[in-house]
């Protein structure tokens, strides 16, 4: 999931797809990221604000670059924070710091396509995600 083409590649089909099609497309996201330990999903790495509990885990690799596990216990939710994550993963914290992850995100018009019960959520993986890199870039 590091592949920097690898978000545009999702969107060229995502384009293409009916409301169901693009359901099934972000399950399945979802259902390719690495698993993440029973053990790292605590108060501690859970999301807030999101109306599925979805928990994101910072791993530091050997050069510094940030590796993160995340899941959610809803289908949906865990392929939209695998989405994100596509914007992030295995870069340094401060290119993470400077990316523009909801420009990133914005061709997959996530707000118009799902509820907002889905969505509410986004903003605020995303900026757990900043905040753990600003933490990382200290």
């Amino acid at each position: 999931m590091t592949d920097p083409s690898a978000l545009a590649d999702i969107y060229d089909e995502y384009e293409f797809l009916d409301a169901d099609d693009r359901y099934r497309l972000l399950i399945d996201l979802g259902r390719a990221l690495e698993p993440m330990p029973d053990a790292l999903k605590t108060d501690a790495t859970l999301v807030r604000g999101c109306s599925a509990a979805v928990w994101v885990y910072p791993t530091v690799l050997d050069d510094g670059r940030l590796h993160f596990l995340a899941d959610s216990n809803a289908a949906i939710t865990k392929g939209i924070i695998a989405l994100v994550l596509l914007t992030v993963q295995d870069k340094s914290p401060a290119t993470i710091g400077a990316a523009d992850i909801e420009g990133a995100l914005a061709p997959f018009d996530l707000k118009n396509q799902l509820s907002s019960n889905r969505t509410q959520g986004i903003p605020n993986m995303i900026a757990l995600i900043r905040d753990t890199a600003a933490r990382y870039s200290a």
